[in-house]
């Protein structure tokens, strides 16, 4: 679930929780005697103070409408306490084949939960909901930290193209975060996972991926203290059973600046290849920081590439370094699109993300456009793409990629599960980045 190796607090506080922590910065304040299983931290004390948000899982489908997305951000997190023992009993003891991820913070798990327990609403259903569940590896760089910032953020924030944080257990040692069940799995899974179970994805999903994605990161720089994902990425995009897109894992993300500072400056934490060279260079986090990692994954979509691969030659290896000389020609556009689209998308489509792409990856921050313009202009495209006769769907057949369509048995090999899965993460983990030289 887009795991990553560390990240810092909310506070900087690094202390170990015991059986009694109190959380820092509010985030959570409990003693955590949890033998009452229906138990909800909430700002308000009502049980339901995130509305529509207490579902253990579904499609999503009836989450999107013509109507644009809502959210909002509570003063503090709405979530179910949950015990040891009940997320035990959910995940089969932690079954080895209910494993569906595995990354830097320990081992995702396909659970199992009683509706008529779980909700926070009441409810006469006593059904099996599905859940996904994070678990700390004891061994693990991250810990508290990572599992704190996580109840922080997305325990406060609903928004439809948000993952649904759903709650938590700490028990002595033991972390653990509940999180709703994503049928589809990861974007990084459906580009690049290799096997029959793996569909390609048609170019008009993808524009529906990108334009959920986007939305969900708009929602966080537009509020009133805007917050900065720092961290965007194809294994951080989780998809539901339609292929709407949530952001997922907000081990990373911070509070952005205030009204008269423009940057703030933090350890340089991210991902190879996705973090916005400013960033990396200076340890000044912008919130345009953010819309270069969605010019990464706009550079993904369209080639169907990692942003990093050492198994590439010499000068391919970093995905954007290669591929941006050939966004700007329409022709050399043509020999790097993936070819797993097999010709079927609007030329003209394609070439127009391709020049919002180099928008984003400006070296400038200043000079990159704003979430919600690239919002705006994502659905014009999309918009003006469906409007056209098919006529108008550009042909492969004609060209030679500029890369080896034929990838090596090496390339993504970690990548082997059913895109009902959430992959495992084992490559483009976050970790402290050092100084671009």
């Amino acid at each position: 679930m887009g795991i990553c190796f560390s990240c810092a607090s909310v506070d900087e506080q690094t202390s170990t929780p015991s059986t009694t922590a109190q959380l820092s910065s509010g985030v959570v304040s409990q003693s955590q005697q949890t033998s009452n299983s229906n138990t909800t931290c909430s700002s308000s004390g009502s049980t339901a103070a995130v509305s529509g948000d207490s579902r253990l899982s579904g499609s999503g489908s009836d989450e999107y409408s013509n109507a644009p997305p809502r959210g909002h951000m509570l003063p503090l997190p709405n979530l179910r306490i949950f015990s040891y023992w009940e997320l035990k009993a959910a995940t089969r003891n932690f079954r080895s084949d209910t494993v569906i991820g595995e990354g830097g913070f320990g081992k995702v798990y396909k659970g199992w939960l009683d509706s008529s327990k779980t909700s926070t609403t009441a409810s006469s259903s006593s059904s099996s909901s599905v859940v996904a569940v994070k678990k700390l590896n004891h061994e693990s760089m991250q810990g508290f930290q990572e599992w704190q910032s996580e109840v922080h953020f997305l325990g406060r924030l609903s928004h439809p193209n948000l993952v649904k944080l759903l709650g938590y257990c700490l028990e002595d040692k033991e972390l653990l975060l509940v999180y709703e069940f994503m049928q589809k799995g990861s974007l990084e899974n459906h580009l690049f996972g290799r096997g029959a179970a793996v569909q390609p994805l048609s170019w008009d999903i993808r524009l529906k991926i990108l334009i959920g994605a986007a939305r969900g990161i708009a929602f966080l720089h537009a509020l009133d203290r805007n917050v900065i994902y720092r961290d965007f990425k194809a294994s951080n995009i989780l998809l539901d059973g339609s292929y709407n897109a949530k952001i997922s894992d907000f081990g990373l993300a911070k509070m952005g600046p205030t009204a008269s500072k423009s940057h703030i400056t933090t350890q340089v934490m991210g991902t190879q290849g996705y973090a916005a060279p400013e960033y990396v260079a200076t340890g000044h986090l912008y919130v345009k920081s953010d819309v270069y990692g969605f010019g990464v994954v706009l550079v993904e979509m369209l080639t169907g590439l990692g942003a990093m691969d050492t198994n590439r030659p010499s000068g391919q290896q970093n995905l954007v370094d290669w591929i941006k000389p050939y966004l700007s020609d329409r022709r050399k556009l043509k020999t790097v699109m993936d070819s797993r689209l097999e010709g079927r998308y609007p030329s003209r489509s394609a070439f127009q993300i391709a020049q919002l792409t180099l928008t984003c990856l400006e070296n400038e921050q200043k000079n990159r456009p704003s979430m919600q313009e690239l919002v705006d202009t994502l659905e014009r495209i999309d918009s003006a793409a469906k409007d056209r006769p098919p006529a108008s769907l550009h042909s492969t057949n004609n060209h030679t990629p500029a890369y080896n369509n034929n990838r090596s048995p090496r390339h993504h090999h970690h990548h082997h599960r059913s895109p009902h899965h959430h992959p495992r993460q084992e490559p483009h983990r976050a970790y402290p980045l050092p100084p671009r030289t």
